[in-house]
Order: structure tokens, then C-alpha cells, then sequence
């Protein structure tokens, strides 16, 4: 590793390589395919939507694995929260 990619955080190609590993294994463990997490990701937007507005350009949905958990983990940027329509008097 290099002065200048200690400063910048890169990670060497090695580690790069075995989160992306990683990643496939954990998607093929949880058994989704893409169709299905492709639905999912729409049903996620639909519902956090109908509360405030999201940047669905720049949605991140991935599998998250400790020990022989899986999590699903999204990163769902928010522009802005409505207040006062839908989810009022929800429980």
C-alpha cells in the first residue's frame, strides 16, 4: 500500500476482491435472485416514497453477512421528509 492510498482510504485489489467474493456468496446463500431483489428494491422505494422523497438514482441495496446472519442493508438518500400527509394517526 502507498503513502497516497493510505490518505485516500483505497483498499488494495486483494480485499476489494473477497468483499465482492463475499458479496456473491452471501447473494447466493439467501437465495434472491435478481428478479426478485429487483421487486423488492421497487417495494421498498414505493412504500419509503409514499413518506418522503429519495434520490432513487443513487439507492445502494446489498446482503450484509455476520456469522450466519444476512442482513439486507439499504442506503436510501433522502431529499425530503413530508410532514403532515400519509402516516398521520398510523400506528
Amino acid at each position: 500500500m502507498t503513502f497516497l492510498d493510505s490518505i485516500f482510504g483505497r483498499k488494495p485489489s486483494q480485499s476489494v476482491a473477497k468483499e465482492r467474493l463475499q458479496l456473491v456468496l452471501i447473494h447466493d446463500r439467501s437465495d434472491i435472485s435478481p428478479e426478485v431483489m429487483e421487486r423488492l428494491r421497487r417495494d421498498l422505494i414505493s412504500v419509503i416514497s409514499s413518506y418522503m422523497d429519495v434520490d432513487t438514482d443513487n439507492i445502494e441495496m446489498d446482503f450484509d453477512r455476520e456469522g450466519k446472519k444476512v442482513a439486507l442493508v439499504a442506503n436510501i438518500p433522502v431529499t425530503s421528509i413530508r410532514r403532515g400527509q400519509r402516516g398521520e394517526g398510523d400506528v
